[in-house]
């Protein structure tokens, strides 16, 4: 018996078209991560019956995106599109869409049907389907009926040419969101922007609580294992159960910053579900302009503040202009769950916990000085309309859209982050065996004066140079005890960002090559020593 061949279905729509909504509705199952047909763009692949649909990353025609260019690339000629577009941005999406897969066989699904004027859409969608030739389809993604799926299904049955307009305005059927106070008031910007950072505070919060509780009960676990490996032969000791361990570290790993990963993706993913993050970066638009960036490279700064990987991947969407500097605001701003969980028990060990606030808004001002210095000029001339994002409708976050939004930060922390984590701290451990890092503490000590910080300071600032939990150093005893205010800030804001993470260079090295890396760790480097210069010494002088 013959087996039926596996037919595929690219979907392709821009950001918030509800692709992967409609997907996994249509699937009832969860995705399988891939790259599409070996290029760097991730995807999510679902089967339904006999077919396999892609869910590229959202298309942005009107900027020079890499996601786009790599999608559209790797369509093959058989391959059916399914387009998806906006019921509430339906004249701008197919003015954008059609021309991209003219000529192609394919389908159209108009989404948020919800959202249009009921009384004539029926009417004027057949009217789109009579002009256009293709099966049209127009559903609520979120609330996907067994009709709205047996319609789909045979629309892809039935694919047609795609031309390249469709010569019909749909201006008249759309209901329009209401702006918010965010977008009427003067500071709406600095609202939208502590709504921003509120999830990162709640998810590092909540995680210091939920470690108070099971830090004990690990280290029970733990503590023995880690005294039998000990006895095993060097350096393979040092590597399982040393102070860079992988037993020793491994709570750390657990107990912080797995759980701030995980709620903060949560959280992200309602404000992306909702609508909210989308406001809220719309939001910021005004003040970030002159930095070269736009609210959607705001949001991905702000994811790094769970994991720096995720956050750098997902930079593919933004801008050709843009996307360096972004990447660049990750490396250098964006306090991952390892670095923000050290800082804050660092504080909380100096019984200075009240620091962290005049940390992050230092490290805020900071990122977007240092973003300033290393835009390109072209970013941020006034005649350079960057894309910004329509207004999008708020509706209450389904947990099951929640999950969907969040599992690919989580997802990419556990297949990414965690390998590269036990790479590191096997190369730590054999580092620190061999003496290596304490002879580059002393050649760094001295240096320490620069910032006013002692010499002891200086093993903390060379491991986290290479592992963020290298900050940890600090809390130690005699080091947290010795140090002023001024003086654990500085320390803490020096290791932070003086250099990125070694996990986080690698992602940068392989998404934007070698060379970009290689300038962006010198130029973070040069930048952190000036802020946090000036830092330690205007502070003394306050």
């Amino acid at each position: 018996m013959l087996q039926t061949p596996i037919r595929t279905v690219v979907l392709l729509g821009k950001e918030n078209a509800g692709k992967t909504q409609l997907a996994a509705s249509l699937a009832g199952a969860p995705s399988a991560a891939s790259n599409f047909r070996g290029a760097t763009v991730g995807c999510d692949s679902y089967r339904v019956d006999d077919w396999e649909l892609i869910d590229t990353p959202g298309l942005l025609p009107s900027s020079d995106v890499e996601t786009s260019r790599l999608a559209m690339e790797r369509l093959r000629g058989d391959d059916t599109v399914l387009l998806v577009a906006q019921g509430t941005e339906l004249d701008a999406d197919l003015a954008d869409l059609l021309p991209l897969a003219a000529g192609r066989l394919g389908a159209l699904v108009v989404t948020l049907r919800d959202r249009l004027a009921r009384l004539e859409v029926e009417a004027r969608l057949g009217e789109l389907a009579l002009r256009t030739g293709l099966p049209v389809v127009a559903v609520d993604a979120r609330r996907l009926g067994a009709d709205d799926r047996r319609r789909l299904l045979q629309a892809l049955e039935a694919p047609s040419p795609i031309p390249a307009e469709a010569g019909l305005s749909f201006g008249d059927l759309i209901d329009r969101p209401r702006p918010l106070f965010l977008e009427r008031s003067v500071l709406g910007p600095f609202w939208a922007l502590l709504l921003l950072l509120m999830p990162a505070w709640v998810a590092v919060d909540a995680a210091n609580r939920l470690a108070d509780q099971i830090a004990p009960w690990v280290g029970t676990l733990t503590e023995p294992l880690a005294g039998l490996l000990r006895s095993w032969p060097q350096p393979l000791a040092e590597i399982l159960a040393g102070d860079y361990g992988f037993v020793t570290m491994g709570p750390l790993l657990l107990v912080w910053a797995t759980p701030v990963v995980v709620l903060h993706a949560l959280l992200m993913g309602a404000y992306k579900a909702s609508g909210l993050l989308d406001r809220l970066t719309t939001a910021m638009n005004p003040w970030l302009r002159p930095f070269g960036m736009t609210g959607r490279e705001l949001s991905r700064v702000v994811m790094g503040f769970g994991c720096n990987v995720p956050a750098v991947i997902g930079a593919r969407s933004s801008s050709a202009c843009s996307r360096g500097v972004c990447v660049s605001a990750i490396a250098f701003g964006s306090a991952c769950s390892y670095q923000l969980g050290a800082t804050l028990a660092v504080f909380a060990a100096a019984e200075k916990p009240e620091l962290i606030v005049p940390y992050l808004l230092y490290l805020g001002a900071t990122t977007l000085a240092y973003a300033r210095l290393v835009v390109p000029q072209a970013a941020r001339s006034p005649f350079n309309l960057l894309l910004t994002e329509g207004r999008v409708f708020l509706t209450w976050p389904r947990p099951r859209a929640v999950w969907l939004e969040a599992q690919g930060v989580v997802r990419e922390f556990f297949r990414r982050a965690l390998p590269i984590f036990f790479v590191i701290t096997a190369v730590a451990s054999l580092l620190h065996w061999l003496g290596a890092l304490q002879a580059a503490s002393a050649v760094v000590g001295p240096a320490m004066a620069i910032f006013r910080l002692p010499s002891e300071a200086a093993l903390a600032v060379v491991l986290a140079s290479v592992r963020k939990d290298g900050i940890l150093l600090l809390a130690e005893p005699g080091v947290a005890a010795s140090l002023s205010a001024v003086q654990l800030l500085t320390a803490v804001y020096l290791v932070g960002v003086l250099l990125p993470c070694l996990v986080t260079c690698l992602t940068i090295a392989r998404e934007q090559g070698r060379a970009f890396a290689l300038r962006l760790v010198g130029r973070q480097a040069m930048a952190a020593t000036g802020f946090s210069a000036l830092l330690a010494w205007g502070g003394a002088w306050l």
